[in-house]
């Protein structure tokens, strides 16, 4: 039985590539398998390449591998882009129509690649052709199945006596993943099942989609003849879903009380939005009503003072944007840090500098986060490693910035937002809600917002609230306010603001600073999205009876840099792994524990970090055998 399978489609931009992939995904979620799967396309709208890869596993898996054990191509760009990465005894299904194609014709392609892809089969003997790369495919073992999508559309067309059918080529994407599912022989009906749930709302389309699937389906397990791959319809293991990466920011703002979130749409960070959008009127229980207010506005600027205006009513407020969008922030943002207000920025990173790579991975602004900012004021900038941390951390970020009155940059990325994957159902009832300070009832005694506390915290009011008066400016102010300039009371202030980064480091609790997976003489340091490969790494090498220590730091300003040094008391060699060129992550451990990491392991091509591509770069490490600095280059 097959115990871990990779599957990919491919075809241009809009031709419902993620359809199939969800699809797909459903289909072996419920045989009961654990899923990863993840997006990957261009910054334009339609015609660029698109392929989607999901990995399916009957154990626990949090990331992908290098290779495709099935891929199914739309188009010419598809195989010329992924052949080589189908592994040995692997399938591929692509349209016999493209035979002939040269790299030459394909218009999508940058010269660079022209050339390499040219050079590649002249070094192989094989035509510069669709046909001379699945020949070199087919020598590795590979089993080629080719078919007509145009004509399977047509066949389809005249069977249910329905002529519109013949130019709808978008069902190229419901008979591609049919094909597999007929060829690997998995139960037609939780093809059918997973059709009509993510068309539940268009029954008509459903209906026409099902017909599709149904007639690809058998034309596969007709023509194609059989496989050796058996999967087994396995145990839905309790309260598991299938989830994409941005449910677990959403939902978890929905359920720690967000009541109003702005945004100006920028990749990756709009899903999040679009998805409140949907969800927005919505009563929870009777312990936590009410909607959340989502606007659209004309630019991040007005996106974070939209945000801080609404929390300083009283609401929960957030707004979410990408490195170009949060540079924009950047003044409103030092604005709440003068003003003491709590705000949430979720902060979806991608690979830069300026527009850079737009829909592609990277961890290249956690510096940004820290530093960026006029003059100095108390931030928290605080990642989260998976979609189900996600939904947790974002409960916990609404209550730091209500509980210490400072703005939370709560860092995520392109990676977790574009994936598909298992996990355990979110479990509202471990969310509980600090608002801290926040004033309810109007103050006794004459109201001063900035008053100084044995703790530097000062009850907070909200407009509106009776004799809870207060100014704001992005001057210095003095306790009520007003704008000062003096002296002692400028240090005063100062004073007060920035102590809280200490008191944050001694009241958040240890657990949600930093986790430590596992110990080991040998020690993984990371932050963010990388925690997935990782983990799939070290468990890969445990196999081997090598056993890697990690520790991931959640908290990543104010440092933890004392929790750190004992996070690494029994470990000898660090390993810092990032998705950055600098890798920012070792510099601040440098610097707060005049050590720097023993090697670093990098990537910073766009794609995401497999855990094959960890396994092979640890192991080097391991067998002493790595350069201090290991740039990973895996990916399309």
């Amino acid at each position: 039985m097959v115990s871990d399978f990779t599957w990919m489609i491919g075809g241009p931009q809009g031709s419902g590539v993620e359809t199939a992939a969800n699809i797909f995904s459903q289909v072996f979620s419920k045989m009961g398998y654990q899923i990863f799967g993840k997006r990957e396309y261009y910054s334009n709208i339609k015609g660029e390449h698109s392929y989607f890869a999901v990995r399916v596993s009957d154990k626990q898996i949090r990331s992908s591998i290098k290779g495709t054990n099935m891929l199914i191509a739309f188009d010419a760009e598809t195989i010329f882009r992924h052949a080589n990465d189908v592994l040995e005894n692997g399938i591929i299904i692509y349209d016999s129509t493209l035979e002939n194609i040269k790299v030459s014709d394909v218009i999508t392609f940058d010269n660079d690649f022209k050339e390499r892809m040219e050079g590649f089969l002249k070094s192989n003997n094989k035509e510069n052709t669709i046909k001379g790369i699945l020949e070199l495919a087919s020598e590795r073992g590979a089993s080629i199945h080719s078919v007509s999508f145009r004509s399977l559309l047509f066949e389809l067309s005249e069977k249910i006596e329905n002529p519109r059918i013949k130019t709808m080529i978008r069902m190229f994407n419901v008979l591609g993943v049919s094909l597999s599912l007929g060829l690997l022989m998995i139960p037609t009906e939780k093809l059918t099942e997973s059709i009509n749930s993510i068309f539940s709302k268009k029954k008509a389309i459903a209906d026409m989609n099902v017909s599709a699937a149904n007639f690809a389906y058998n034309y596969a397990a007709a023509k194609f003849g059989s496989t050796d791959l058996k999967f087994n319809i396995n145990e839905i293991k309790e309260n598991t879903l299938l989830v994409q990466g941005y449910y677990g920011t959403s939902i978890g703002k929905i359920i720690a009380g967000c009541r109003f979130q702005s945004y100006y749409p920028i990749t990756p960070a709009t899903d999040e939005s679009n998805f409140l959008e949907t969800n927005e009127i919505l009563e929870i229980n009777e312990d936590r009503p009410g909607s959340t207010l989502v606007i659209q506005t004309e630019d991040e600027i007005s996106a974070i003072g939209m945000a801080i205006g609404s929390s300083l009513t009283g609401v929960r407020s957030a707004t979410c944007t990408s490195g170009p969008g949060f540079v924009l922030m950047i003044e409103c943002l030092s604005w709440a840090g003068i003003n003491e207000v709590p705000v949430v920025i979720t902060f979806y990173q991608r690979s830069g500098p300026s527009t850079g790579l737009p829909t592609r991975h990277g961890q290249d602004d956690l510096l940004c986060a820290i530093n960026s900012g006029v003059g100095e004021f108390p931030r928290i900038v605080y990642a989260s490693g998976n979609v189900s941390d996600s939904f947790y951390d974002t409960a916990n970020v609404f209550n730091y910035a209500d509980v210490f009155q400072v703005p939370i940059i709560h860092m995520m990325d392109k990676f977790i937002a574009s994936s598909v994957t298992t996990c355990q159902r979110f479990d509202e009832t471990k969310v509980n809600i600090d608002r801290g300070k926040l004033l309810d009832e109007p103050p006794s005694n004459a109201y001063k917002r900035f008053d100084h506390t044995a703790d530097g915290l000062s009850p907070r009011s909200k407009i509106g609230l009776e004799n809870g008066i207060f100014w704001n400016t992005g001057d210095e102010s003095d306790v009520e306010g007003h704008i000062s300039e003096d002296p002692v009371n400028r240090v005063e202030m100062m004073d007060k603001r920035q102590s809280r980064l200490d008191y944050i480091l001694e009241k958040i609790p240890e657990s949600e600073q930093i986790v430590k997976h596992s110990d080991g003489e040998f020690c993984v340091v990371s932050w963010g999205s990388t925690q997935g490969p990782i983990l799939d790494a070290i468990d890969m090498l445990k196999n081997e009876g090598i056993n890697i220590g990690f520790v991931e730091i959640k908290l990543l300003h104010p440092f933890p840099k004392e929790l750190l040094k004992k996070s690494f008391s029994n470990s000898k060699t660090i390993i810092d792994v990032e998705a950055n060129y600098t890798g920012q992550l070792g510099s601040i451990i440098k610097q707060n524990l005049e050590k720097d990491p023993d090697y670093y392991i990098l990537k910073y091509t766009g794609r995401p970090m497999t855990c094959t591509e960890l396994y092979d770069t640890l192991k080097k490490i391991v067998n002493n055998n790595a350069e201090k600095r290991e740039v990973l280059t895996y990916g399309a």
